[in-house]
């Protein structure tokens, strides 16, 4: 029992301040725990920062223990929370639980805002009312150095009372603060010990103090069996007796052997009075036994303390490891620490759902857990980093649509984004100097010998692991990332003409560039085997000149976005005017010119301007006859590929956007010139006129387009392949008969001839038997139904 103490009303519409923080500020109820965890680690932090200069202010005994300690009285529905931190006075209790209120809502949104004062060490902000989310009421315990114990008591109904703590029932407090939430119906939940462990593990397991909860556990204990023990002591005694008896017959037995066996009686008697029970054991355990190593120095942290740490955060517990990590603090104006992990794979839907995942990382504010969703501070193509960040310049106890508006988000997403790709920057030199050292090695070692297949280690192939799962997202980062578009740049890696299974990088492929030229050539398409015979490269190819082979649609929309590297243009080898250099006799070309001027002429007027926008002499063909380019800025054939199969596109707005068609020939092909002799002997030779359609939509085909009408092009086919069987051109398909048609009029004829046999049969009968002048009417007879009559008696 308690005497009542004084009582004060809120001097603010506290019904209306509930609702703000149940609605608006806290749309998860378990981070009431968090809030108040978080209170009792300030707490701490004070008293411990005052101890530095003065140690008696921390006292003697259980008071020198720095913990937060949860406890729960289940028959009551009571849950505890206490700290020995710095503890509040009367005035403290009045003041710093009534500050909201008395301040009233509005002026408190702003303050909240604007990061005001409710962030001081060791005083109740804002969270210390989330208490209401589960409780209907709740008890504030509080000792501080400078004055006795006090309570701060209320149902947040307006009114709150403050009242001695004179209960002799409860626990001196020595020291700190102790809040008692009286839990809701509804909140039954938080009643288990299992839910609180994993509230705490999920929002408090990095606070810098131990966090202890009282639970049972049930153990194995040795118990003396007391109603066994009388019997078994006449046993002894009987033994005893027996042993005495034997003893004066045989006084000559050894007195080593009645020790021995007096020992093993001893044992035996000591083995029989006790017995195994399982029993539950009450006692403090801890439950935040993770260390914070964001919080040490990167030199006194281990490579398999990192690793550990990862398993734990990103709760992946296989056994392969990150594939990079960074850890790093940031000062100025804005201070936090963080810590970066490349994991091992992407996840399965990393792409599929790309806009729609969240950011891995982990956001924390003065080790108290935050968010694990905060897009704010990385952009979408790094969300598959894993890790945390932990900020004491952020405000603790606001919502998540203040702390994404405000300032200093900005510096840490600038900052981390740089770290990231410093990081990935880093883990592709490591590997590039892992090859370099390992061949060093293998030449030293005179390996490999012939035959023997070269395994590269893990160092080696790092960055080729990394660009397998996530190179996609880089290409992306490309496209979204301006301002980090150059170093985005120098991480991506493309399959290239130079070697047929290793990635280059655009650095390396610079540095092969031939002399004079001025472009990184480069053409896009499905798959590389495709690639490597297209027409558009035959003479890149020719001149030994570097294409790198784009296969992935992102591809696409990256060289849209990224137009050159380190001053040198990029130039789509499928697109009109490619310039592949090298000395040309003017003389020649004018002459090729004005040879091929009216075949060129005629081809356009051939195919229409809707088809094509003009027919030029090629630069770019070694050996095939002819090939369909774009122009410069409309859709690549690949391009257009890609944006017909979109199950929900526009064909209305896909024709502005497709590239111009340009036919170039190869002014060297035999058939290219045997067809300028026809056109020249004869315009409208039909065969001629054939044989260019037939070039135009085989090149079409090559070229990655589709054709519009596929049955024009297959007709001209079939009539080549007559040609070349010595086949009738007019020769027609053979007429199948149908067997069921030819069955029927089998039938058919088969009973025609019957009915005649029959009809026949009954002339004869009438002949024979009858009068001639009866004989009609036995042919009317035979005629009808009595022919089978006649029939019979025949």
């Amino acid at each position: 029992m308690r005497r009542s103490g004084e009582k004060f009303a809120f001097q603010a519409e506290v019904h209306r301040l509930m609702d703000i923080i149940i609605n608006s500020l806290y749309s998860n109820k378990d981070v009431f725990l968090r809030e108040l965890i978080s209170n009792a680690s300030d707490a701490l932090d004070k008293i411990r920062f005052l101890s530095l200069t003065d140690k008696s202010i921390l006292g003697e005994g259980d008071n020198t223990k720095l913990e937060i300690q949860i406890k729960l009285d289940k028959e009551r529905k009571v849950l505890s929370i206490r700290d020995r931190g710095i503890g509040m006075t009367k005035d403290d209790l009045i003041k710093n639980l009534g500050t909201i209120a008395k301040s009233g809502t509005s002026a408190f949104l702003e303050r909240m805002q604007k990061s005001g004062d409710i962030n001081l060490i060791g005083q109740f902000g804002v969270g210390f009312y989330s208490v209401y989310l589960v409780g209907d009421r709740v008890e504030v315990r509080s000792k501080h150095n400078d004055d006795s114990a006090w309570v701060w008591a209320s149902s947040a109904d307006g009114n709150f009372e403050v009242y001695p703590d004179d209960d002799e029932a409860d626990e001196a407090l020595g020291r700190g603060t102790e809040i008692r939430i009286h839990l809701k119906d509804e909140a039954s939940e938080y009643l288990s010990e299992d839910k609180l462990k994993e509230l705490v593990k999920k929002y408090s397991q990095f606070i810098n103090f131990p966090i202890y909860m009282w639970g049972s556990r049930e153990v194995d204990e040795e118990v003396p069996v007391e109603e066994e023990e009388e019997v078994e002591k006449e046993e002894e005694k009987e033994d005893k007796d027996k042993e005495d008896t034997e003893s004066d017959e045989e006084d000559d037995k050894d007195s080593e052997d009645e020790a021995e066996e007096e020992e093993e009686d001893d044992k035996k008697e000591k083995k029989r009075k006790t017995r195994v029970e399982k029993r539950t054991k009450w006692e403090w355990e801890l439950l935040n036994s993770v260390k914070a190593i964001w919080l040490r120095s990167p030199k006194d942290v281990t490579d398999d303390e990192y690793r550990e740490f990862y398993k734990s955060l990103a709760k992946d517990y296989s056994t392969d490891k990150p594939l990079a990590w960074t850890h790093f603090s940031a000062e100025g104006d804005v201070e936090f620490k963080a810590v970066l992990f490349i994991p091992p794979r992407a996840a399965y839907d990393m792409y599929d759902n790309y806009y729609a995942n969240k950011a891995a990382l982990k956001l924390y504010v003065r080790r108290v857990f935050i968010s694990e969703e905060f897009e704010e501070l990385l952009p979408k193509y790094l969300n598959f980093l894993k890790g945390l960040v932990d900020s004491d310049s952020l405000p603790l106890n606001v919502s998540r649509e203040m702390l994404q508006a405000h300032s200093s988000l900005k510096t840490i997403r600038k900052k981390l984004v740089r770290k990231a790709l410093d990081m990935i920057r880093r883990l592709a030199e490591d590997e590039e100097d892992a090859k370099a050292k390992a061949q060093e090695q293998r030449e030293k070692d005179g390996s490999p010998k012939d035959g023997e297949e070269v395994v590269p280690s893990d160092a080696e192939t790092q960055y080729e692991d990394f660009w397998r799962e996530f190179g996609r997202a880089m290409k992306l980062g490309v496209i979204e990332d301006s301002s980090n578009r150059m170093r985005l740049a120098k991480l991506l890696r493309f399959k290239s003409s130079n070697d047929p299974e290793k990635l280059t990088s655009l650095e390396q492929y610079v540095a092969r560039m031939k002399p004079g030229q001025k472009a990184i050539y480069y053409v896009t398409g499905p798959n590389r085997e495709q690639l490597e015979r297209s027409p558009f490269i035959e003479k890149l190819l020719k001149k030994g000149l570097e294409v790198l082979f784009l296969t992935e649609p992102v591809d696409e929309y990256l060289m849209q976005n990224l137009t050159d590297f380190d001053d040198k243009k990029f130039q789509n080898a499928s697109k009109e005017d490619l310039k592949i250099g090298g000395k040309k006799s003017k003389e020649r070309e004018k002459e090729m010119k004005e040879s091929f001027k009216d075949l060129l002429a005629w081809w356009k007027e051939q195919l229409g301007s809707k088809e094509v926008e003009a027919v030029k002499l090629s630069e770019r063909l070694a050996s095939s006859p002819c090939v369909v380019v774009t122009s410069k800025y409309g859709w690549s054939a690949n391009m257009e590929r890609i944006m017909t199969s979109q199950a929900l596109g526009d064909p209305t707005r896909q024709s502005y956007l497709k590239g111009r068609k340009i036919l170039e020939v190869n002014p060297r092909h035999p058939i290219v010139r045997q067809l300028r002799d026809l056109v020249a002997a004869d315009p409208k030779d039909e065969s001629a006129t054939a044989v260019a359609s037939t070039l135009y939509e085989t090149a079409l085909i090559e070229s990655g387009f589709s054709l519009e009408d596929p049955s024009k092009f297959a007709a001209r086919i079939f009539t080549v392949l007559k040609s070349n069987l010595n086949i009738d051109p007019t020769a027609d398909v053979e007429e199948e008969v149908d067997e069921e048609e030819t069955e029927e009029s089998s039938s058919e004829t088969k009973d025609e001839d019957e009915i005649e046999a029959v009809g026949l049969g009954g002339d004869d009968v009438v002949d024979a038997d009858s009068p001639e002048d009866d004989a009609d009417v036995d042919k009317e007879a035979v005629g009808s139904g009595d022919a089978r009559d006649s029939h019979d008696e025949l």
